[in-house]
Order: C-alpha cells, then sequence, then structure tokens
C-alpha cells in the first residue's frame, strides 16, 4: 500500500481496475430483526471490490482502488480483498476518517422484512478526489469499473467520477454499473447523475427496474444511446444487449436460489472476463448469467467461480441444453462431464 503521495515508478498495466468503497459486513448469526439478532459474522461487501475479487479468482489481473481508514476495519479490507489476488497497493489509508461498516439482515435484499444499516456518512472513501488518488494506478487497466454507488457518496467522489467516465483519447475502456440505490440519493436527482455518467461509459450494466422508469430494453437504448456496449439485466428472465447496430437477448439460467445478494456484480465480472477474452456477445452474455448463478447458489456476496474450461463448456451449449440446466448449491465444482452434473433433482 501506498501512503498519500506521488508515486515513484508506473504501476503494472492490469486487465481490470475496480475504483470504490468497500465496506466491513456484519452478517447476522440467524434470521430476525436486527434488533433480535444476537451476533454477526464478519465479511466484507463492495460492488466494484466484489468485481475484481471475481475477476481475480477467474484468472484475470485486478487491481482496486479505494481509500480506508487508518484502523483495523480498513486492515481487514485490504487482507481480505488481496487473499483473492487482487493488487492492493493504490488502496490509501486515511487516518483521519473511518472505514465504512454495515449490518444487514439474513432476509432476501427484495423483501420488506430485509434490514440494512449503514454506518458510512464521513467515511475514508466518502473522501476519494481525483487528487489524492493515483491516478495513474487507476487508468493503467485494460477496463476502468465504476458504479453508481461512488458519485453518491459526496461531492468529491461525484467531481472524481465525472473526471474518469469523460471521454478522451487514450483512457482505458470503461465499464460502469448503474447500481441505483435511491437511499443514497436522497438530497440530489440520483437519475439524472447516473444517465449522465452512464453516457460517458463504453460498457453499461443496468437492471430493467432501475433504468430511470423507462419501459423495455428498447426505451433504455433510446435514452442512452452512446455507450458502445449496453447491458439491460432483466431480471429472472434474462439480459439484452446492445452492441453496434446489433441486440442479442440470452434467457436467465434456473438456478435453486440460496441468496439473491452479490449477483449483479458476478454478472458484471462474467461479462468482463468473457470480454477481455475476446469472446462474442452471446459467449460474453453467458459467461454473465453463470458467474450470476454461482454467486446465487452460495450465502454471501462472493463465490467460487467455476473453472474456466468448465463455464466455457457451459456456455457453448446449445440453446435446448441452455434452457434445460438447473443449477444447485456446488455446481461450480462439478469439472468434467454431461450436463447432468450441474442439475439438481
Amino acid at each position: 500500500m501506498t501512503a498519500d503521495g506521488p508515486r515513484t515508478t508506473a504501476p503494472d498495466v492490469v486487465d481490470v481496475v475496480a475504483l470504490g468503497e468497500s465496506m466491513v459486513t456484519f452478517l447476522p448469526s440467524r434470521p430476525g430483526r436486527l434488533a433480535d439478532v444476537p451476533s454477526f459474522g464478519r465479511a466484507i461487501g463492495g460492488a466494484e471490490s466484489n468485481v475484481a475479487c471475481v475477476l481475480a479468482a477467474a484468472g484475470h489481473s485486478a487491481r482496486w482502488v479505494s481509500r480506508v481508514g487508518a484502523d483495523g476495519f480498513g486492515d481487514h479490507l485490504v487482507e481480505a480483498v488481496g487473499a483473492y489476488g487482487v493488487d492492493v497497493s493504490a488502496v490509501r489509508r486515511d487516518p483521519a476518517r473511518p472505514t465504512g461498516v454495515y449490518f444487514r439482515t439474513a432476509g432476501d435484499r427484495a423483501t420488506d422484512a430485509h434490514e440494512v444499516a449503514y454506518y458510512r456518512a464521513g467515511s475514508a472513501a466518502s473522501a476519494m478526489t481525483a487528487r489524492n488518488l493515483d491516478l495513474d494506478a487507476v487508468r493503467a487497466g485494460r477496463i476502468l469499473h465504476l458504479s453508481g454507488i461512488t458519485p453518491a457518496l459526496s461531492a468529491d467522489c461525484l467531481e472524481l467520477m465525472r473526471e474518469l467516465t469523460a471521454r478522451r483519447p487514450g483512457r482505458p475502456l470503461v465499464s460502469f454499473d448503474v447500481n441505483h440505490r435511491p437511499g443514497l440519493w436522497r438530497d440530489a436527482d440520483g437519475s439524472a447523475v447516473l444517465l449522465e455518467l452512464a453516457r460517458g461509459a463504453d460498457i453499461v450494466f443496468v437492471g430493467e427496474d432501475e433504468a430511470w422508469g423507462l419501459g423495455g430494453p428498447d426505451d433504455v437504448r433510446a435514452a442512452l444511446p452512446e455507450p458502445e456496449v449496453l447491458v439491460v439485466k432483466q431480471g429472472g428472465t434474462g439480459a439484452t444487449v446492445f452492441h453496434g447496430p446489433h441486440v442479442t437477448f440470452v434467457p436467465a439460467l434456473t438456478v435453486d436460489v440460496v441468496a439473491a445478494v452479490g449477483a449483479g456484480d458476478a454478472f458484471a465480472a462474467g461479462f468482463l472476463s468473457a470480454t477481455l477474452r475476446g469472446l462474442p456477445v452471446r459467449a460474453r452474455l453467458r459467461h454473465g448469467h453463470l458467474m450470476a448463478a454461482a454467486a446465487l447458489t452460495v450465502a454471501g456476496d462472493l463465490a467460487e467461480p467455476p473453472a474456466r474450461h468448465h463455464a466455457d463448456r457451459l456456455a457453448a451449449l446449445d440453446d435446448g441444453a441452455w434452457g434445460r440446466l438447473r443449477l444447485g448449491p456446488g455446481w461450480t465444482q462439478a469439472d468434467e462431464g454431461a450436463d447432468e452434473e450441474v442439475r439438481t433433482p
């Protein structure tokens, strides 16, 4: 890790740089209201660092850039993300601001019973600017992955995101996951800001349910014609990608869901992994679905991805076989053989 100050050597170029806040996550020891849970286990959570961790686990070189407090939680985040094989050398430590933390219940985030308590106001990451980060390290990637969470953290973070999404010669391919969290935008028009930032990206991921109150994928594309690649995620139905004049849809897989957390980040990681490998667009979508299925079949945000050759075999199935797949817990460990190995009874 570096302290604030100039870097003396040029950073190594990596496949993906992911910039954004990661927090220490406290997971309940049992279901129920936060008021009733007696103890919590510790994990990590952050949209951008999740993508970096999945890509590193899948064999790519990845760097996470952020700021954390000069505290024990900051130590834990840097060590935990680094343990996935992610380069954390550009993470800065802030002696005056804490590392963000949050607590959540065990229930599905889509239900009214789900509770999340964030303690991130004034966090070290909320003070990120173009002046206190190593922008050489940020831009030294084939892809720079960002999300719509970062600009909601502070005016400084929004300024940083505008700098990174500005279209100028020599920048890396910019990937932007809209990730609209309305609760973070109470004092600003988040929809307008996110649309502005998305227009500056090369690859955009957006959920149909968060796409500015628009209708289907065609309406989203009409509102967002600038990105070369636009991926509209349609929940359990599938995902549609607009690439140049072409449109490709791939249905989602049937999955026995253990926990509906981390799937969006995993989908982005799968799509970006296949993009880095130069695979066709249909294969990119299928790898996104496969990575999402890995996350959905474990309890936490991060799952061990399937071996590359295993994922490639499944992504290459014909449409009929793809539609018959049903993935359950442990499917990523299946390594060889017929499709039946990844089905559940």
